[in-house]
């Protein structure tokens, strides 16, 4: 009985570390004011931050989009930042190209990560978007691009083409990447705007680090826990499957209801404080994306979407695109921040935020 009562103990106590492993520690996030910081020039997404060796220094770059046309501007650091000038592409995609998200790879090569807007005209209507993600290529710090094609769209069929959204009716865009720990794994992270509402909000894709120099046809998009490819080919064309949201949308987009709930425009970093990965969600109340506000999720992984927090709100309102960037010298950015770091919307800060756990 004693023996048997020893191993039920251990075989408990090995559970009881194996689910204090599996769950996220405790963590918070509260905002703080402070001076104003603008990243120059005109802004309408995500500002990807790259830190950079320039003739033997450490040079801050950063590239800002508005009107499909992305800015590479830099300086010694956020305070310092010079508006610079558009980039230019080896290669364009054609129509507009919102630069969001930037990784670099040990040789210095940086690999942008863009939100790619085709005018609805499958609807009829050109004054609405259905967006797409595409992948870049850059050797010389950001100036010049190499189009490697397209890397996530909706899956076809999945167009609103009656809906009474200002801006999408369809498509997949706003994207968010974060290389894993062992620069295996590039983790994307889009919001879903296709016709369905179980297919609305932030998905979760995953890209071979391997594959980045052709990623057509290579991510997979996590879905009810699995991680499905894309079908098709090259020459036939890529069809990709609708991911699994990390939230519901409680009120989709395209029900002919001018209110709506729905998660979209993730923005994620890994915590060096929290030794965890941090997201930042807006939070659509209406066809117009007005805002109810920006909220904060935690994980402790990127492999398994399943273990992200429930976003808390952190701010009532604001404006799109929220960021948190690191102060730290030299490492500092959109993707790596310690405790106290700044906290951006639409390119512009006057607020702090701080981390706790």
């Amino acid at each position: 009985m004693n023996a048997r009562l020893a191993v039920f103990a251990i075989a408990t106590a090995l559970l009881s570390a194996t689910l204090r492993a599996q769950t996220p520690a405790t963590a918070s996030a509260r905002l703080v004011s402070a001076s104003r910081i603008n990243i120059p020039g005109e802004i309408d997404s995500s500002n990807p931050i790259v830190w950079d060796l320039v003739d033997g220094v450490r040079r801050m770059f950063v590239v800002t989009s508005w009107g499909g046309v992305p800015v590479r501007s830099s300086g010694p650091n956020l305070e310092g930042l010079q508006h610079g000038s558009p980039v230019a592409f080896a290669s364009h995609p054609g129509h507009g190209v919102w630069m969001e998200s930037i990784g670099k790879d040990a040789a210095g090569v940086w690999y942008g990560y863009y939100h790619h807007e085709r005018p609805a005209d499958a609807c009829g209507r050109p004054d609405r978007q259905l967006p797409r993600l595409g992948s870049t290529r850059s050797s010389d710090h950001g100036q010049t691009w190499d189009d490697l094609g397209i890397v996530i769209d909706a899956p076809p069929g999945t167009d609103a083409c009656d809906s009474a959204n200002r801006f999408v009716l369809g498509g997949v865009g706003d994207v968010s990447v974060m290389l894993d720990a062992d620069s295996q794994n590039l983790y994307l992270f889009f919001s879903q705007y296709s016709r369905d509402a179980v297919g609305q909000g932030v998905g979760v894709a995953r890209l071979a680090w391997a594959d980045r120099d052709a990623p057509a046809g290579k991510a997979t998009i996590w879905n009810a826990g699995a991680w499905l490819p894309a079908s098709g080919s090259a020459d036939t064309g890529w069809t990709y499957p609708a991911g699994t949201p990390l939230v519901k949308a409680s009120r989709p987009f395209h029900d002919r209801s001018s209110t709506n709930d729905v998660f979209w425009g993730a923005s994620v970093h890994w915590n060096t404080y929290l030794e965890q990965y941090v997201m930042l969600l807006n939070r659509a109340k209406d066809d117009r994306f007005g805002q109810d506000g920006i909220y904060v999720s935690f994980s402790p992984t990127l492999d398994d979407p399943r273990r992200w927090t429930a976003p808390t709100k952190i701010l009532n309102g604001g404006s799109w695109y929220p960021q948190v960037v690191g102060v730290e010298p030299g490492t500092g950015s959109d993707r790596l921040a310690g405790r106290r770091a700044r906290f951006f919307m639409t390119g512009r800060s006057e607020r702090m935020i701080e981390f706790e756990k």
